[in-house]
């Protein structure tokens, strides 16, 4: 109706969206997740459900004319506990990289709009770890540019920091000739640490 995000805003720059994918987080108790996307409550018409999946999302993110568009992702608290929850926080990290491949199928416009896929993998830094197994798998997509995901969401600091550091290591990381995007920052000193680190 506006003719996009960039004429309702005035804006002659680079516009990044997300996908929604935080939504399942946030809005935990009002989401349930399966594979074919994110069914949701409206807070406001209880009773009410919409499913978002990731070709919904991209066609979106297409439809309004974003430059940087977030992939889909099956997003887990990084609170959870990693024996107690391993089943979930394994099932979000093989279902992210589904997703992927479902909201690269999808986009219409990828010589004008750029596709990132976001690593998750919870806080799993170990050799061998999810995060090596979701870094390494998206990479494999050979996308215009990726995001550190999962994070931010009330972890220890050298948790944090462990993720990051792994994600953008030199030649085991994200490629370095790509844009990095850590999604959630937002303290300062975090903003310095990370981008010392690589992002």
């Amino acid at each position: 109706k506006c003719g996009g995000l960039h004429n309702l805003m005035k804006w002659n720059g680079n516009i990044l969206t997300d996908s929604g994918g935080f939504q399942m987080v946030s809005l935990l108790k009002l989401a349930v997740i399966t594979e074919a996307g994110v069914e949701f409550e409206d807070p406001k018409k209880p009773g009410s459900r919409m499913l978002l999946t990731p070709e919904k999302s991209i066609e979106s993110q297409n439809d309004i004319g974003a430059d940087i568009m977030m992939a889909l992702d099956d997003v887990v608290s990084s609170t959870l506990d990693p024996v107690k929850d391993e089943f979930r926080i394994k099932e979000a990290t093989d279902r992210t990289l589904r997703w992927i491949d479902r909201c690269i199928s999808a986009h219409r416009k990828p010589e004008s709009q750029n596709l990132f896929g976001i690593v998750q993998g919870h806080l799993d830094t170990k050799p061998g770890g999810l995060r090596e197994y979701s870094l390494k798998e998206m990479i494999k997509r050979d996308l215009p540019g990726y995001a550190i995901g999962g994070l931010s969401g009330g972890e220890a600091k050298n948790e944090f920091w462990r993720v990051v550091e792994q994600c953008t290591r030199p030649g085991a990381g994200l490629p370095e000739q790509k844009p990095r995007y850590l999604m959630g920052v937002g303290y300062p000193l975090d903003i310095v640490i990370c981008v010392a680190l690589g992002v």
